[in-house]
């Protein structure tokens, strides 16, 4: 499915409403895990924000049991880099591949309604964690969207279970960069005090 997506969008901008148009029919999971990528591999500053707020649909689909997503007009017309796009989903390929046979259809209860009201929830929280500027605290909760993307693909409720560990590192995360945020934010205004006196 990745390696078709990175046929479908060959343009130089990709505008999140086709991303979204194309995906959909695919379910949330696919969506979920184009969503998540970007945040497991290096990339361009600032792009969690806007991966993050895209979460925000999926996730309360999932918190609702829509089975349609539903995105505003103004976000949709928003255009993201096609080149990063698509180097994100080469960079993922290959792992994903050797995962692959990890992941298969078991306790596939916990994927389903109503239990992915409790799935929709914890990816709202990750999506949250994602769109706050917090240095550190974007790769455990893209690790986690993933987790959970793969999960519903696959309908594999032990992979579910395990995100929710991933989950609770995702928010230590998010106390862990605002530590260090703030820490360093001391730092200089000692460093400024100091100079001024």
């Amino acid at each position: 499915m990745l390696e078709d997506l990175i046929e479908t969008f060959p343009a130089e901008r990709v505008s999140l409403g086709d991303l979204l148009d194309r995906l959909d029919a695919r379910a949330y999971g696919m969506l979920l895990l184009v969503l998540a990528l970007p945040m497991c591999v290096p990339n361009v500053p600032g792009i969690s924000t806007i991966f993050g707020m895209l979460m925000l649909f999926p996730a309360v689909g999932l918190l609702t049991g829509a089975r349609r997503l539903w995105a505003p007009e103004k976000l949709r017309a928003k255009e993201i880099d096609g080149a990063i796009l698509r180097r994100t989903l080469r960079v993922a390929i290959p792992p994903l591949k050797r995962v692959e046979w990890l992941i298969r259809p078991r306790f596939s209860a916990l994927t389903r309604f109503p239990m992915t009201i409790a799935v929709g929830a914890q990816t709202l929280l990750m999506a949250i964690i994602l769109i706050l500027p917090i240095p550190f605290a974007n790769w455990p909760p893209g690790m986690t969207v993933a987790m959970t993307a793969l999960a519903l693909l696959q309908r594999d409720g032990l992979l579910m279970l395990l995100t929710i560990p991933a989950a609770i590192v995702s928010v230590g995360s998010v106390f862990f960069g605002a530590f260090v945020g703030l820490a360093a934010v001391n730092g200089v205004i000692t460093w400024l005090q100091a100079i001024w006196q």
